[in-house]
C-alpha cells in the first residue's frame, strides 16, 4: 500500500555568495617616506696674542747714562749723603733694642674683643632660684656640664638640685633645653668631666657623697656612688678630681671636703659603687710649721679643705687650700700615719702635707696650676687677691688687686702662658696678662656686674676660644674671645720662666 520513492536532490545556488565576491576590492596604505638630515657645528679658528716690552738699543742705554745726573731731583743726592751716618746709626740703635720686643699690633676693636655666644638656662633651676656652682667641658669639648645648688651667706642648702649637659655642637641648640637633666638629691657643689670618656662625669655632693654619672644612659645615668659609710665623707665635697692610676688608661676620682679628708676612688661600673683606694687626713699637728705656728690657736684640729689642684707635671703632687685660709703641697705617696683616731676605715689615713706656702687672710676658694710651667700655680680667696705663687717658695711672687669682694674662681688659659681668668662676687670676670707691665685686666666680661656673683668658670681646652661663666642667677654664658687672648705670644715662655725664678725675701 505504501511504498519508498526516491527523489533526486535539488541544489540552490546563493545568489548573495556571488553578489559579495563581485564587490570585494583590495586595498593598501603606505606612509610617505621619512626626511631625514644630519648636520654638525664646529668651533671656528682661534688666534693667540702677546705683548712684550722691546729691548733698548745701546744707543737708548747710553743717552740714560749721560743725562743720569740730570734725571735726580736737585740736591737729592747731596742730601742722602748727608744724612746718611745719621740714619745707619738710628738703624744699629734700634736693632740692639728690646723695647718692642714682643710687641704685636692688635687690629681688633676693644668693644669686639669679647662676644656672648649662648646664654644657657635650666628653667626649673631659675624658678627655683638655684645658683650655677661648677662647670666642666667634656674631653671633646663639645659639651658643657653644669651643676646647681644654692648658695646662701657662705653656706649651702639642702634641698635637691640639677646637673645639666648641652652639646654646643648641635645645629638645633636649645639654651633653655638642656640635652641632659639629671635629679640630684641634693646640692652639687663639684663637678669634673672624664678627661678620656666624653660621656663619664664625676660630681661631689652637699651630703658628702661622691658621684659618677654616664650621660650614654639617660633612663640610669648613675654609673658609681661612693654612698654612706664609714669610708665616705661626711662634710660636703667640695673638690672632685680625676687622677691618672698606675695601670694605663685607668682614672681614679679624687674628692676633697671640709673635713679635711681627701680620698681617692676606683670606680667599679659592676657593683655601681666607688670603692677607697688611698686616704689622706690633714691634721693641724701635722702641717709643717710655717703654717701651723701661724694657725696654732685658731679652731678645731683637722683642716677644712676648699679646694684642690692636681699638678700636670708631677704624679705626686696636688695642691690644697683651707677654709682657714692655709695653702699647702701635698703628696700622693706619703706613708705618714695622720694623727687621728681609727674609725674603722678600709684603707688607713695617712699625713699628705709636705710644704706649707704663706697663708691667706681668709679662706682659699679657687688653686690652678700652670699648664706651662712646672713650678707656678694660681691662688685666690677672699681676699680680693689672685696670687702668683712658685712650689719652691713660700711668699707668692706677685699678687693682684682683682675685687673688693670675693674672687671664687682662677684659671690660666690653655693656650697663653701668662693669661688667666679670675671671677668675683661683683659679677665680672676679668682677663689678666702678665705680660704687661700694667696689672690691671686687659678685658672684662660683664663690666660692673648685674648684682649676681660669677662663682664659676671653665676654659675650653679643646676650643680655646670658648670661655663658660657661671653666675648666681642660674645662667650659664659662653664666650669667644679674640685671637689676642688665644694665641700665645712669641716671648711668653721666657717671661714665664723669668717670673718663675724671681727670689721674694
Amino acid at each position: 500500500m505504501f511504498t519508498d520513492e526516491v527523489f533526486p536532490s535539488l541544489d540552490i545556488p546563493s545568489s548573495w555568495r556571488k553578489s559579495q565576491q563581485a564587490v570585494q576590492e583590495s586595498r593598501g596604505c603606505q606612509t610617505r617616506e621619512q626626511q631625514s638630515a644630519e648636520a654638525h657645528a664646529q668651533t671656528g679658528t682661534n688666534s693667540s696674542s702677546w705683548t712684550q716690552t722691546e729691548l733698548q738699543d745701546g744707543a737708548t742705554e747710553q743717552l740714560l747714562l749721560q743725562h743720569h745726573d740730570q734725571l735726580q731731583a736737585p740736591g737729592l743726592k747731596d742730601f742722602l749723603l748727608r744724612v746718611e751716618d745719621v740714619v745707619i746709626r738710628e738703624l744699629v740703635r734700634n736693632a740692639r733694642s728690646h723695647a718692642f720686643d714682643g710687641f704685636q699690633v692688635n687690629w681688633d676693636d676693644c668693644s669686639h674683643m669679647l662676644s656672648c655666644l649662648h646664654r644657657l638656662q635650666h628653667p626649673s633651676a631659675q624658678e627655683r632660684d638655684l645658683h650655677v656652682t661648677s662647670l666642666s667641658w667634656s674631653c671633646t669639648g663639645a659639651v658643657l656640664a653644669c651643676a646647681y645648688g644654692r648658695i646662701l651667706d657662705g653656706d649651702w642648702s639642702t634641698e635637691n638640685s640639677y646637673v645639666c649637659t648641652w652639646n654646643l655642637d648641635r645645629r638645633n641648640l636649645r639654651p633653655k633645653h638642656a640635652d641632659m637633666v639629671i635629679d640630684v638629691p641634693t646640692a652639687v657643689t663639684a663637678l669634673c668631666c672624664h678627661p678620656e670618656q666624653p660621656a663619664f662625669i664625676a660630681g661631689g655632693l652637699y651630703s658628702g657623697e661622691v658621684v659618677v654619672w654616664d650621660t650614654s644612659q639617660t633612663k640610669d645615668p648613675v654609673l658609681a656612688q661612693t654612698g654612706m659609710s664609714v669610708d665616705s665623707h661626711r662634710e660636703p665635697v667640695y673638690q672632685v678630681s680625676w687622677v691618672p692610676l698606675d695601670k694605663k688608661g685607668e682614672f681614679g676620682v679624687l674628692s676633697a671636703c671640709s673635713g679635711g679628708r681627701v680620698l681617692l676612688w676606683l670606680v667599679d661600673s659592676e657593683q655601681a659603687g666607688l670603692v677607697l683606694t688611698a686616704a689622706y687626713a690633714l691634721m693641724r699637728q701635722q702641717l709643717p710649721h710655717s703654717s701651723s705656728s701661724s694657725f696654732k690657736a685658731r679652731g678645731s684640729s683637722t683642716v677644712g679643705v676648699t679646694t684642690l689642684a692636681l699638678s700636670p707635671w708631677d704624679s705626686d703632687t696636688f695642691l690644697v687650700g683651707s677654709e682657714g685660709g692655709l695653702l699647702l703641697r701635698c703628696s700622693f705617696s706619703s706613708q705618714t700615719p695622720a694623727a687621728v683616731a681609727s674609725e674603722g676605715q678600709s684603707v688607713p689615713l695617712r699625713a699628705p702635707a709636705v710644704f706649707s706656702f704663706q697663708p691667706a687672710s681668709g679662706p682659699v676658694h679657687s688653686i690652678h696650676c700652670s699648664p706651662f710651667h712646672r713650678n707656678i700655680f694660681l691662688s685666690a680667696g677672699t681676699d680680693g687677691l689672685a696670687h702668683l705663687h712658685s712650689l719652691l717658695q713660700t711668699n707668692p711672687l706677685l699678687s693682684i688687686r682683682v675685687s673688693d669682694s670675693y674672687v671664687f674662681k682662677v684659671e690660666w688659659s690653655p693656650t697663653r702662658p701668662l693669661l688667666f681668668a679670675a671671677a668675683s662676687g661683683q659679677g665680672e670676670v676679668q682677663l689678666f696678662d702678665l705680660g704687661r707691665r700694667s696689672q690691671r685686666a686687659v678685658a672684662i666680661i660683664d663690666p660692673g656686674g648685674t648684682g649676681h656673683a660669677a662663682v664659676c668658670l671653665a676654659f675650653n681646652s679643646q676650643n680655646p676660644r670658648l670661655l663658660a661663666v657661671g653666675k648666681t642667677d642660674g645662667a650659664v654664658s659662653v664666650w669667644q674671645l679674640s685671637t689676642d687672648l688665644t694665641e700665645q705670644m712669641p716671648t711668653e715662655s721666657s717671661q714665664l720662666e723669668q717670673l718663675a725664678s724671681q727670689v721674694v725675701e
